[in-house]
Parts: C-alpha cells; sequence; structure tokens
C-alpha cells in the first residue's frame, strides 16, 4: 500500500516498523530529524493500529508557563489510537503524553489481523542505542524536544486554516467539529479583546493541598467553579496550577481517576518535578479553548484533588 504520509488518513491500519527498520532511520541520539524515537514505544514495534490522525501542530509549552501552538518541522508526524507513554523508561513520568511518530516508522496495511513478533536481538540492539537523559537531571523525550522540532514563527491565518481544511479532508476533524473548532475560538478572542480576558482569582496566601489520596477507579464529581475559586491565590493558581475559568464547562460532572500524577517531567526545563494532591481523569483531555482549529495532542488536563470530591459509581460518567 502506499506509504505517503499525505495520503494517509484517520481510521487506517498501520503497524509500527521493526526495530531494526527503525533503527537506521535514527541518528546518533536516537532521533529522526529532532524527534526522539523513545524506549516506552519498542513495544509497539510489529504490532498494528488504527491511525487515529494525522499531526500537523502541537502545543508547546515554553518557559513562564505558556503555551504556543507551533506547525512541526517536518509534516510528517502520526498519532495513533490510545498509544501513550508509561514513562516506564523515564523514572515513572506519570504525564501519559501521546507517542508522536514519524511516517518512516510506520507502515499502512490492509487490516489489523496480524502483529508481527520482533526480534528480540534488534530489540535490545536499538534499546541500547536509546537516550533517555541529556545531562545529569535533565531527561530527554519527545516531550522536551517540541520546541526544537516546531517552528517558532507564529502561524499565519492562511496556514491555519489550510491546516483546518487538511484536518477535515483526512477524516482527523468532522466537518460540523471543525466550525466549532474555529468560530469558538474565535469568540473568545473577541470577547478577550472588547471586554479582557476572564480570569478566576482567588485570595489565599498559601493554598492548600488535596488529602483525598485518590486512587484509579475511583469516580469523583467536580467541584463548583465558586469551590474551585476558594482555593487559589491571587494569580488563579493552586500550587502553581492555574484553573483556568474554561474549566467550568466540567463542574458538577462525574469522571473515573485513571492515574495519579505524583511526578512530572517538565517540558521546558526537563527537570523531573514532584507533584502532589493531583490526578488525572480517565477521558478528560486538554481543551485548547483558545487554539483557532484546536490541537491534536490530547494532553490530560491535571486535577487538584481539593477541585474533586469521592462519590459513589452513579449517574453518568464522562470519559
Amino acid at each position: 500500500m502506499n506509504n505517503t504520509s499525505a495520503e494517509w488518513r484517520a481510521g487506517d491500519w498501520v503497524e509500527v516498523r521493526s526495530p531494526g527498520e527503525i533503527s537506521r532511520t535514527l541518528d546518533a541520539s536516537g532521533t529522526l530529524d529532532g524527534l526522539p524515537f523513545m524506549p516506552e514505544m519498542l513495544a509497539c514495534c510489529g504490532r498494528r493500529y488504527r491511525l487515529l490522525r494525522k499531526a500537523e501542530k502541537t502545543c508547546v509549552e515554553i518557559p513562564g508557563g505558556i503555551y504556543a501552538i507551533r506547525e512541526f518541522r517536518h509534516n510528517d508526524v502520526m498519532l495513533l489510537e490510545g498509544q501513550r507513554c508509561s514513562g516506564a523508561a523515564h523514572d515513572g513520568c506519570q504525564r501519559l503524553c501521546m507517542f508522536f511518530w514519524r511516517a518512516a516508522w510506520l507502515r499502512k496495511v490492509d487490516s489489523g489481523d496480524f502483529s508481527e513478533i520482533p526480534d528480540v536481538e534488534e530489540s535490545q540492539n536499538l534499546r541500547a542505542a536509546l537516550i533517555t537523559k541529556s545531562a545529569t537531571g535533565k531527561y530527554f523525550c519527545q516531550s522536551t524536544e517540541l520546541s526544537q522540532i516546531t517552528k517558532s514563527e507564529p502561524m499565519t491565518p492562511s496556514r491555519i486554516l489550510l491546516n483546518c481544511y487538511r484536518d477535515v479532508q483526512s477524516g482527523a476533524v468532522s466537518a460540523l467539529d471543525m466550525i466549532l473548532l474555529v468560530l469558538v475560538p474565535l469568540y473568545r478572542k473577541v470577547r478577550d479583546r472588547l471586554f479582557g480576558r476572564p480570569l478566576l482569582f482567588g485570595n489565599l496566601t498559601r493554598t492548600p493541598t488535596g488529602t483525598l489520596e485518590l486512587q484509579p477507579g475511583e469516580i469523583v464529581e467536580i467541584r463548583s467553579q465558586k469551590e474551585m475559586q476558594a482555593t487559589l491565590d491571587h494569580r488563579g493558581r493552586n500550587r502553581g496550577l492555574v484553573c483556568d475559568i474554561e474549566l467550568k464547562k466540567f463542574c458538577g460532572l462525574k469522571y473515573q481517576v485513571l492515574s495519579r500524577l505524583d511526578k512530572m517531567i517538565s517540558e521546558p526545563t526537563g527537570e523531573m518535578r514532584e507533584v502532589k494532591g493531583t490526578v488525572i481523569l480517565k477521558g478528560n483531555t486538554c481543551m485548547c479553548a483558545r487554539a483557532l482549529g484546536g490541537c491534536p495532542r490530547l494532553e490530560f488536563c491535571y486535577w487538584r484533588e481539593v477541585w474533586l470530591k469521592r462519590v459513589e459509581p452513579a449517574g453518568q460518567i464522562h470519559e
């Protein structure tokens, strides 16, 4: 089948190439055009997955807690359904980032009926060639390298609209969803310019830490915006984490706890950060509320335990 990335569509079956094939695409740092192939991705070799979508752009965290939407320097990055990083080779980082795949690491196939068992020696050789730290205390992964493999200049309106068109054409986003992904951010931009961006501020000097000790599988309900605001400082943060006013749409909804977030690699610095009283909720991914055309990265939202309450598993559970 044709392996040109431009012709791939969401829902196509793809097979991750063998460790030997992937190894031949990598440089001495274990990257292809700057994008690392990470040890956690080795378990996918020889297996078949549905193509979630092509990713021409992504959000990138830059110093100061600011997120920017940037285009990849090479237009050949893919996302596969359900494939996230376990952090096992990065000292247990718990961010659960989506893997980015270069097209050269994948091949199109007709179905998902077959999986090839990778050669053990090839797997071991590839694993030995991959690095997880660039220096003492500095981790090396796809997240930490995003600022290097994406374009620093802002996307022009014409590029944004072209990207939106290609997302619809490839089946990554429906036409109706794309209309909303354009109109809602435009509305917010106009509103913010005319009336100022609405922000959620508190009045605490020392913000509280959650004590629920939530575990995966438990059901929680997101507290009201007023209750969350009572946990914030004058910058609208709880221990450094911003409580965005757009989170209001989740208030009162019930979710299942997917995992705890006790430590994570900082994207701008590459350092491991300790996190307290924070969890990830199943199916609750970042809104990218002001990104025209949306963002394909599907990063999970981070929830302080003080913004949640434990409830019985009754009623509708969002996923």
